[in-house]
């Protein structure tokens, strides 16, 4: 999915099942894209992650 494809489907362009819409919220979470768009799109991703429906991504933890 492309970042133009979840924003597309984000904004109900198409007609995409539940579980397509948070596909695409989690797919702007994972790249990060989500905290560069507008305002809504970030308070939306807040709210699926703390209602447990999206994740933040697992950030790498390097030893050294």
């Amino acid at each position: 999915m492309t970042p133009f494809e979840a924003i597309m489907t984000i904004e109900g362009t198409d007609n995409a099942s539940d579980e397509e819409q948070l596909a695409a919220w989690q797919h702007l979470i994972n790249t990060g894209i989500v905290w560069t768009l507008q305002g809504w799109y970030g308070r939306g991703a807040v709210h699926l992650i703390n209602a447990g429906f999206c994740t933040m991504p697992e950030e790498s933890h390097e030893s050294g």
